[in-house]
């Protein structure tokens, strides 16, 4: 405590530097007015948005948007807190437009700290966290409670709105990869399948499933062969019996009947006989025209398979797109609008000036003490006998040898 150790030295010091305490509050009382009346009103209002699930079942038409809600909405709050998106609502509702000295970037500043956007997490199924998100809270402080309430809707509004667009926009990018990707495929089989049918020209190939048709059309030529084999035998019989049983005459004439037979069997046997040679030659491949036909249908077979998992996946993002399109799928909906606050949130300007002017009085005494421990004087015959231990036989007052002094401060240094 340096010279203080009593009350009573407390009281002298502040009767001796009761200026300096005076000066000190005052000016610390002014510093806290000013401080206070500088200080501007802030009023508080916030906005509720609700994650609601998809109308339809996801095992019976799932949604193409993947990921949590809790990403998307990460997303979606960069996006709000841009610096275009932030400078359009600015100019808007005209925020801050009495601070004309703050600059663009200040100002989009300013609305990034006065607007938060929290999210309250889903219950968990299970153990597993599937950053799923139930609730999000927008809160807004502005200067006044209709710039508040104005934000903290402009942002619920715009959020909504990206929410729909983030999950259109990514709905209709997976229908279309997947459209394109089936046509792709598509054309890839169609070449493929002429490539095949051209390379069967080239190489005299029959098409997969007439093979069959030939080797049934090659056995029924087979048989007509025979019947015709069978049919001359029995008119070369039936002429040889004709001549040795019958006159002449009538001999020659069956002769010449079945001559005509004959011929007619043998050109029908010789029309059989090409047709049967020219499928034969259709049916006979060389062993590196089969292995280049095999490369084919395999690799036909893989296409059509791609193809047909293709259309499948096609058709789910069809599905997923007209959930979206038509707001089946997830979505926010506003449980609680931003109401018109009716209080500020911050303190009283009257509670902020009492607070400096008792920091005021605090400050003072302390700057009275710090004087004090500057200067150490021992100005009581009590205060000397418990620094030194000695007692003194006689105190002299101190004379004022100066001609006093009007004012408040002649005032001040005769009290002292």
């Amino acid at each position: 405590m340096g010279p203080i150790y009593t009350l009573g030295d407390f009281l002298d010091m502040v009767r001796r530097r009761l200026f300096t305490i005076a000066c000190v509050f005052v000016i610390g009382c002014l510093v806290s007015l000013w401080f206070a009346a500088s200080q501007q009103h802030e009023y508080e209002t916030a906005e509720v948005l609700q994650i609601t699930q998809p109308q339809i079942a996801g095992e019976l038409a799932k949604s193409t948007v993947e990921g949590s809600s809790a990403r998307r909405m990460q997303l979606i709050e960069q996006r709000l807190m841009a610096r275009g998106t932030l400078l359009e609502i600015i100019g808007k509702f005209g925020l801050y437009a009495d601070q004309e000295s703050l600059t663009e970037l200040q100002k989009v500043v300013q609305l990034r700290t006065a607007v938060q956007i929290t999210g309250v997490a889903a219950a968990r199924e299970g153990f597993a966290d599937d950053g799923t998100i139930s609730v999000l809270t927008i809160t807004a402080r502005m200067p006044t409670a209709e710039q508040a309430q104005q934000v903290a809707s402009e942002f619920g509004r715009r959020t909504i709105k990206l929410s729909i667009a983030t999950r259109i926009d990514q709905a209709r990018e997976t229908l279309s990869f997947f459209a394109e990707k089936e046509a792709a495929l598509a054309d890839q089989v169609a070449a493929l399948e002429d490539e095949i049918a051209a390379y069967r020209n080239a190489n005299d190939v029959t098409l997969p499933g007439t093979i069959e048709f030939r080797r049934a059309e090659i056995a029924a030529m087979n048989e007509g062969l025979l019947e015709i084999a069978r049919e001359r035998i029995e008119i070369r019989r039936a002429a040889d019996q004709a001549q040795a049983t019958e006159r002449p005459a009538t001999a020659r004439r069956l002769q010449e009947e079945a001559e005509q037979r004959l011929a007619t069997l043998d050109a029908q046997e010789a029309l059989l006989t090409q047709r049967k040679a020219g499928l034969e030659a259709s049916l006979q491949t060389t062993p590196e025209v089969e292995r280049q036909l095999g490369a084919y249908d395999r690799r036909l077979e893989q296409l059509q398979g791609e193809l047909a998992q293709m259309t499948a996946r096609r058709n789910e993002a069809e599905v997923g797109f007209r959930l979206e399109t038509s707001h089946q799928a997830e979505r926010l909906t506003v449980i609680e609008p931003a109401p018109l606050p009716d209080y500020p949130v911050t303190g009283a300007r009257k509670t902020k000036a009492l607070m400096g002017a008792a920091a005021s009085v605090f400050l003072a005494l302390l700057a009275a003490f710090l004087q004090e421990l500057r200067h150490p004087v021992l100005r009581t015959a009590a205060q000397m006998e418990r620094e030194t231990g000695l007692v003194p036989v006689v105190s002299i007052p101190v004379m004022e040898t100066r001609p006093p002094r009007r004012g408040v401060i002649g005032l001040f240094r005769r009290k002292a």
